[in-house]
């Protein structure tokens, strides 16, 4: 079965504004570029992807996509992550993909085996739910226009609601290294926490975050 992974990315500038209470504009960008790259990282050494593609109209993201060989589209509009996603299914569909796996690159903690063994199941319609049980970390659709995505808060439900609408009882599958995308402070502090219990995961993360722990060391000093 051939899949391919779509990761939709938006404006690095405008990203994880819900972090703005502890991060600077720069520290998130920064931050989220990281993660995207670490995801992108781990998507490679997953042995059941036959192409990887980057949505985004970002030049940093279509810089680091490029330095990893992914496929990139264009997003001309940037008018979110489910839009950004129908860009990606249509061409699945145009270049003849049997599925798609719809993946965020705010989840740096992703296990390649852990992917491995998820597009082992042939389900039509498979969702990765986030930590909280509301959102929706992943969704494997089979065939690839088999449900529209409608990411953002509250997205588990629509899913379920949209997948049998289509006469499809979904799968709701937890993957443990897929189910923390990080938006909230809340989010950051239980990432830097599990990257603790994972010595050698998501480099480029685990530097930005220290690189974060010595600003923040640095701000009292400069203030004095």
């Amino acid at each position: 079965m051939r899949t391919i992974a779509i990761l939709p990315i938006k404006s690095l500038g405008a990203a994880k504004q819900r972090l703005s209470s502890l991060l600077g504009s720069g520290s998130r960008q920064a931050l989220a570029q990281a993660m995207f790259s670490d995801v992108l990282a781990s998507l490679r050494h997953v042995d059941g992807l036959d192409e990887i593609v980057v949505v985004t109209a970002n030049d940093v993201a279509e810089s680091a996509a490029r330095g990893n060989g992914v496929r990139l589209l264009h997003d001309p509009e940037e008018a979110g992550q489910s839009a950004a996603a129908a860009i990606g299914i249509r061409y699945a569909v145009a270049s003849g993909y049997d599925r798609v796996l719809l993946v965020p690159g705010d989840t740096p903690l992703l296990d390649p085996h852990e992917i491995d063994a998820l597009l082992a199941r042939t389900d039509p319609i498979t969702i990765v739910p986030d930590r909280h049980g509301t959102g929706t970390n992943c969704l494997l659709l089979s065939p690839p226009e088999v449900m529209e995505p409608s990411f953002g808060p509250g997205s588990l439900d629509r899913h379920v609601t949209g997948a049998r609408a289509a006469g499809v009882e979904p799968v709701i599958q937890h993957v443990p290294t897929l189910m923390l995308d990080v938006d909230t402070p809340d989010d950051l502090a239980e990432l830097s926490a599990r990257l603790e219990e994972r010595r050698g995961h998501a480099p480029l993360t685990r530097g930005a975050l220290r690189q974060l722990d010595r600003s923040r060391v640095r701000a009292p000093v400069a203030a004095a």
